[in-house]
């Protein structure tokens, strides 16, 4: 499917504007295809020659202004209009789609617990095209109308209120959904099938929460507190932006197989229905899902109401939600520990991504996106994470009460239609005497991490020197927090103060006479407040390995473990000696989020890919007994967590065994019962150190039928130490083009294991010609779910490197792939030079 490019879509917008479409969906003609007829009425401003958007299984009627078209004259997905004079014009498609099982276009499940099916939209970028004709830009926005004909027992949910309203001579139903706001074709949304729905009204408008019926019970628990968050959180919206919601209902659908974590659609935000938890959870999930439930909803303004003109700006839409769903939630909720989170676990999406080869501003050039294809490559940590980090520095910088003037000015300027970051600036400039241009130019318009270290000097028995080097070429406004040993306990820490510093971006070196003798710890970005690594000094690190946890605040904490972090990756600490800070000081650790980040870090990365493979078995013992450690003596929000962990930390033969154990008994003493979730991680590790056979995962299966037990299953088969499954595995992933995304992924979670790595490296050089070949055949969302579960990140060798070296001169290679390997590429670079360094 050719890409559009930034040209083209110019031209279009110049050259059009849309008015309306009128869209009909028929999704009763069976397992493969549907019906799909638009109707769009639009206005040639001048006489042009162009093209819509359609990507059909067979394209049956074209008409334009009452004469019809050759269908044959489509061309991959454009469908040309030559000719046209200027004026009104109305073009009609008709055409059969077929349904995805990648997440792209209309995504089709049928659920394995009881045999309902159903249908949805993730149209994001360009796959309306999968669904309807259309003009596929986002500066083309319209109004919408659409009408379903669905199966009797279905429900049809839509971006507007959508109503039955009659049915077809066979008895199936007619939907109609209300006339939309102009909106972009990519936020087009429908969603059907025998939903079970919990509807309330708020601020007389109708909210709803919809899942599959097999996930029922597990929705109505948290029915109370998702409505309660959903309600705080716009009454919170409220009193920010002085533009009151812009659509007629909100919906919140949880549905199957979906590749994001959520999608903003006007009126009806489709989530990952993960989110809909089957079994125990941990206070941390809890908590970002609530995040992800504010953040689809700051979209509505960011993203619905005001929309990107062009692809090179999604940060206006991902930055924005990133920060307002951290902020709001903590301002709003019971949940006031998100910037812990944040700091801890997903800004480390946004600082990875920054150092990797495939790294690019926040705001990148204009010219660096020149069409679709490029744009969906920079979908993410720094158009999320890094982004959100730097509008908190913004606001930090600017004040709150200065940043919500502009933005409020940003909508009102352009409510229901689309702003660049020209725009953007110029809002935000009107609202304040600083210059904001020279902000954004420093913070939005370069790539790359800031690196703050500090140095204390003694200069004499009153007083103190704090001088911070600066690597980097942005200003930042921090706090740096002083702290010094309890005189009753010297394990705790005591803040002193905490000081606001500007560092100058040309200044190489800011110094700060202070008065007092100097603290036991100097921490610098102390509250998160800028996007930037730091460093400790001698004294302070040195007094953090022995007092981290008696930092008495939990943020700061995060920005510590953090900073650790940091500095394993940068290879100016030992893997080893991270996982011995981790035994000494997390065992005390209360946030549950600072646990769950830290333990994940250590398994997955330390543990996996930065340490020499000798010492693995002695680090995955050290885990064990920290979750151990955690078990006996921490609260119960860490629970769950240390449990897991202490599963996936089993590796010798004598530990296989006690897991086993626990499996058959279904309890891990001094734990928990094991639920499905717990079940399932056992058996997948059981499978991995062959102490699980075949007969096991069916039992399991058979016990767990669900969505998620079939992928728990294909997962255990693709993880046991045999070369058969293996060989089944692979030809699961990459020759069975039918397999969905999420089986995909699954299988790919199962298959690659250090412990098994004589099993495997027959395998590796298979690896890149397999994944090239099925992503040119099945495109992006597969790329992704190779790129984060497929790829062999813990084979770290030479050979392994060089051969993804040689396959990124693949003239095949699609450019989601390219970018994916790119970046994995450069993971395993940095894990080999973490080996060799220690």
């Amino acid at each position: 499917m050719p890409a559009l490019t930034r040209a083209e879509a110019e031209t279009r917008a110049s050259d059009l504007t849309v008015r309306h479409y009128a869209i009909d969906l028929d999704l009763t003609r069976g397992e493969d295809v549907f019906g799909s007829t638009s109707v769009i009425t639009f206005t040639a401003d001048r006489a042009c020659d162009t093209f819509a958007e359609l990507k059909p299984a067979a394209l049956r009627r074209v008409v334009l202004d009452g004469t019809e078209l050759d269908p044959a004259t489509l061309d991959d997905n454009r469908l040309p209009l030559p000719g046209l004079a200027a004026g009104d014009h109305e073009l009609r498609v008709e055409a059969d789609m077929r349904y995805s099982h990648t997440g792209e276009g209309m995504h089709r499940f049928t659920d394995p617990a009881d045999g309902e099916t159903y249908v949805y939209t993730q149209l994001f970028m360009e796959d309306v095209q999968r669904v309807a004709a259309a003009f596929d830009q986002p500066d083309l926005k319209a109004v919408f109308e659409v009408t379903v004909t669905a199966p009797p027992q279905w429900t049809v949910l839509g971006n507007a209120l959508t109503t039955r309203t009659g049915q077809t001579p066979a008895g199936d139903g007619r939907w109609t959904m209300a006339a939309t706001p102009p909106i972009s074709t990519y936020l087009l949304a429908v969603a059907a099938g025998p939903w079970h729905s919990v509807r309330t009204e708020h601020a007389g408008l109708p909210f709803g929460l919809h899942c599959r019926r097999s996930l029922a019970p597990h929705l109505d628990r948290d029915a109370d507190e998702l409505f309660d968050i959903t309600r705080r959180c716009f009454d919170r919206y409220h009193e920010l932006f002085a533009e009151p919601y812009p659509f007629d209902s909100y919906d919140q659908a949880f549905v199957p197989e979906f590749n994001a974590g959520a999608m903003e659609n006007p009126g009806l935000v489709t989530f990952r229905d993960e989110f809909v938890f089957r079994s125990a959870f941990t206070p941390t999930e809890a908590q970002f899902r609530a995040v992800v439930i504010a953040h689809e909803m700051a979209h509505m303004w960011f993203g619905d109401l005001v929309t990107l003109r062009w692809w090179d700006d999604i940060w206006l839409n991902e930055s924005f939600a990133e920060y307002m769903g951290f902020q709001v939630l903590s301002e709003a909720t019971d949940f006031t520990g998100t910037w812990t989170d944040f700091a801890v676990a997903r800004k480390a999406w946004g600082t990875d991504a920054d150092q990797r080869p495939s790294t690019h501003p926040v705001a990148p050039d204009p010219e660096a996106v020149p069409d679709t294809a490029s744009a969906l490559n920079n979908f993410d940590g720094i158009s999320y994470a890094k982004g959100a980090s730097a509008l908190r520095q913004l606001v930090a910088w600017l004040g709150q009460e200065d940043f919500l003037a502009g933005i409020n000015e940003h909508f009102a300027r352009h409510r229901f239609g689309n702003a660049n970051l020209a725009d953007f600036i110029d809002s935000l400039a009107g609202a304040t005497e600083r210059d904001v241009p020279g902000w954004a130019a420093a913070w939005l318009r370069t790539s790359g991490v800031d690196t703050l270290t500090p140095a204390t000097v003694a200069t004499s028995d009153s007083g103190w020197r704090l001088e911070i080097s600066h690597s980097g070429d942005r200003p930042h406004r921090i706090a740096v927090g002083l702290y010094d040993r309890a005189a009753d306990d010297p394990a705790r820490l005591v803040l002193r103060d905490r000081l606001t510093v500007d560092i100058d971006a040309n200044a190489a070196v800011s110094a700060h006479e202070l008065p007092g003798t100097r603290p036991d710890v100097v921490l610098l970005n102390d509250g998160d407040l800028s996007f930037a690594k730091v460093r400790f000094d001698e004294h302070t690190w040195e007094t953090l390995e022995e007092t981290l946890s008696g930092l008495p605040e939990p943020l700061s904490r995060a920005v510590t473990w953090c900073a650790a972090r940091d500095l394993v990756r940068d290879a100016k600490i030992a893997p080893r000696d991270y996982l011995a800070l981790v035994a000494r000081q997390l065992p005390a650790e209360t946030d549950p989020a600072l646990v769950e980040a830290v333990l994940t870090f250590a398994r997955t990365q330390v543990a996996d890919r930065y340490l020499d493979p000798a010492l693995r078995p002695d680090a995955l013992g050290k885990l064990a007994a920290t979750s151990r450690a955690l078990l006996a003596d921490g609260g119960p929000g860490v629970r769950l967590t240390a449990t897991r962990t202490l599963i996936d930390s089993a590796v010798t033969a004598g530990e296989a065994a006690v897991l086993r154990e626990w499996y058959d008994d279904g309890k891990i003493p001094g734990a928990a019962d094991l639920d499905a979730e717990l079940r399932w991680k056992a058996l997948l590790r059981l499978a991995v150190l062959g102490h699980a056979t075949a007969a096991d995962i069916d039992a399991e299966l058979a016990r767990d039928p669900s969505g998620t037990g079939r992928e728990g299953a294909a997962r255990c088969r693709a993880a046991l130490p045999d070369e058969a499954a293996k060989e089944a595995a692979w030809a699961s992933m990459f020759h069975d083009d039918t397999l969905s995304n999420y089986l995909f992924a699954a299988t790919a979670q199962g298959f690659w294991h250090p412990e098994q790595d004589a099993l495997l490296s027959p395998f590796v050089p298979r690896f890149y010609p397999d994944a090239i070949a099925v992503t040119g055949r099945r495109g992006a969302a597969i790329a992704e779910a190779i790129s984060r579960y497929g790829f062999p990140s813990e084979v770290v060798t030479e050979s392994a490197l060089e051969l993804g070296r040689t396959a990124l001169s693949d003239p095949t290679l699609i450019p989601a792939l390219r970018r994916a390997l790119t970046d994995r590429l450069d993971d395993l670079s940095r894990a080999a030079r973490i080996r060799s360094t220690w």
